[in-house]
């Protein structure tokens, strides 16, 4: 039988050096917020995650740690085989402390400076930051938005892909802010494009596992004949929300590319040793926690169905774009009569809540919002009335 995860129970995050609440002041001004920011969640790991890390913590000594070997890969393969029926070669696994990294070290050996890499926007912000960090030319193509959907404008995609000085294409599948699921047909297409102009392919997957009912992700390399020219980034951390236990992994077939990618990990940057507690709690994930993740999805289920219920009723000037992934709403403001500063402002100042803006993201032409949904419905529904307040004051 089956346990019955409880998502509805609050969790007191603060006092935990935790971002999300401990510093919302950092990016907001104020500290007396109500968080729905940062993409980690409020909920309770796994109890299976749990109990593992107590068994490892009442062992006394935490050395150094091998990530290198078949427990790990094993668990990582079974996780693709039954969530997304697909099988790969497991010499292509390589750990790294953190998806950002992967994309930093696979953007500094695939491109030289000043080059350009490709990003779909509206886009992730560390994507804008990372890029820009290894000195390489942010180059945009827009996603298209329309009736409450976004699509891949494929002209635009195939016209930046061209040009001499892009080098690299960052996808973001599941993609966030927007919640896409790639289809099999778009993510055939996005392979074929960067094959035909000599673009390497990098895609993050962190968001692979939060899926809508009905819903199904396909890893880059399901679709592709050559996987040579593209590297998978992704991490159990976002869907078990374990962030902070440090560990992700990638994806690199080609072989030279791999041994450069360990040689810098290991030798100039010394990170080769995991995190015991990040390895523990992937292996544990991967192999003991699918009934929690698949209750997880149905209760964020009920999370999408509870907030469009609201803004359909209480906010209809509201649009909330028609997600397939991630536990990120992106929703439309752009009919409301006032500015983001102003809406901002009301946010902070009346409703005492923090949704995060969706210039952030780079879409700065219209107005977002991007609101983490991650959380019990109580939290979530006090939230909801705190941005009805907001637009209210705004009104009068």
């Amino acid at each position: 039988m089956i346990d019955t995860i409880d998502f509805d129970t609050i969790i007191d995050r603060k006092g935990t050096f935790c971002t999300q609440w401990d510093y919302v002041a950092d990016r907001f001004g104020e500290a007396d917020l109500l968080p729905f920011t940062v993409s980690d969640t409020d909920f309770a790991v796994p109890k299976e995650i749990i109990t593992s890390l107590q068994k490892r913590i009442s062992h006394p000594i935490f050395g150094y740690t091998r990530w290198n070997h078949k427990v790990f890969k094993d668990s990582i393969q079974n996780w693709y085989r039954s969530r997304f029926d697909y099988t790969f070669d497991e010499d292509w696994l390589v750990y790294s402390p953190s998806v950002i990294y992967s994309i930093s070290k696979l953007i500094e050996l695939k491109s030289a400076p000043g080059e350009q890499v490709l990003i779909q926007t509206p886009a992730y912000d560390a994507f804008f930051k990372v890029i820009e960090a290894q000195d390489r030319i942010v180059l945009e193509t827009k996603l298209h938005y329309e009736n409450q959907q976004y699509t891949i404008d494929f002209l635009d995609l195939e016209n930046k892909l061209r040009q001499p000085d892009c080098t690299i294409f960052l996808l973001c599948s599941p993609h966030n802010p927007t919640g896409r699921v790639w289809t099999k047909e778009e993510l055939s297409q996005m392979i074929q494009l960067c094959q035909k102009y000599g673009v390497f392919l990098i895609s993050d997957e962190i968001h692979m596992d939060i899926l809508r009912k009905g819903e199904q992700h396909s890893p880059i390399f399901k679709w592709a004949a050559d996987s040579q020219q593209i590297a998978l980034c992704t991490s159990a951390s976002k869907t078990f929300n374990t962030p902070g236990l440090i560990a992700s992994y990638l994806m690199i077939p080609d072989m030279d590319l791999r041994e450069q990618f360990i040689h810098i990990l290991k030798n100039r940057d010394g990170l080769s040793s995991t995190s015991i507690l990040g390895l523990d709690s992937t292996i544990t994930a991967y192999d003991h926690c699918h009934d929690w993740l698949d209750q997880l999805n149905q209760y964020l289920d009920k999370n999408i169905l509870l907030v469009k219920k609201f803004i359909q009723e209480q906010l209809p000037e509201l649009t909330v774009v028609d997600a397939q992934a991630t536990y990120l709403l992106w929703i439309d403001c752009s009919k409301l009569p006032f500015t983001m500063k102003q809406l901002q402002s009301a946010l902070i100042h009346q409703g005492k809540v923090a949704i995060m803006d969706g210039s952030t993201y780079g879409e700065s032409e219209k107005k977002f919002l991007r609101l983490n949904i991650g959380c019990s419905k109580e939290k979530l529904l006090d939230g909801l009335k705190r941005l009805k307040v907001s637009i209210d004051y705004l009104k009068q």
